[in-house]
């Protein structure tokens, strides 16, 4: 079963990333550089992969679907048992491999990509955290 508290925690650290990569990126009209955004962006890109990683982690062990090999099976067992679909599951999985990037080669990173992860997948992380709260009844 999982544990309320490590949810709550792990959910409030994806929104708390997720609305400061908005203000930062909302306000590039102030003294900070290109360079300072993009920097704040990927470190909570990061900061929220993580947490949605340590957070479907959980579910998996917890609820006994198994222990995963790799970092990115969590999203695959948790589509297994319905509680992601295969969409969102795949989603999360590239998530992981922009996570490796970022915190092992981060001088590789195309600008652009952050953009259009900031553009068109954050909303995966969001999307995850809905499943979780609606399937475990977390308020």
């Amino acid at each position: 079963m999982v544990e309320r508290e490590v949810v709550l925690a792990k959910l409030a650290t994806i929104d708390r990333c997720l609305t400061r990569i908005a203000e930062v990126r909302d306000n590039e009209t102030t003294e900070r550089s290109r360079l300072d955004i993009e920097d704040i962006t990927v470190l909570n890109i990061t900061r929220a992969a993580q947490a949605t990683i340590d957070l479907a982690t959980h579910v998996v062990t917890t609820e006994g679907f198994g222990l995963p090999d790799s970092v990115s099976a969590s999203f695959t067992m948790l589509s297994k048992h319905e509680i992601i679909d295969d969409a969102l599951a795949e989603r999360l999985r590239k998530m992981v491999g922009f996570r490796n990037v970022a915190v092992h080669d981060y001088q590789t990173l195309d600008p652009r990509i952050i953009s259009a992860i900031v553009a068109n997948h954050l909303e995966d992380m969001r999307a995850f955290a809905r499943r979780i709260i609606e399937t475990f009844e977390i308020c």
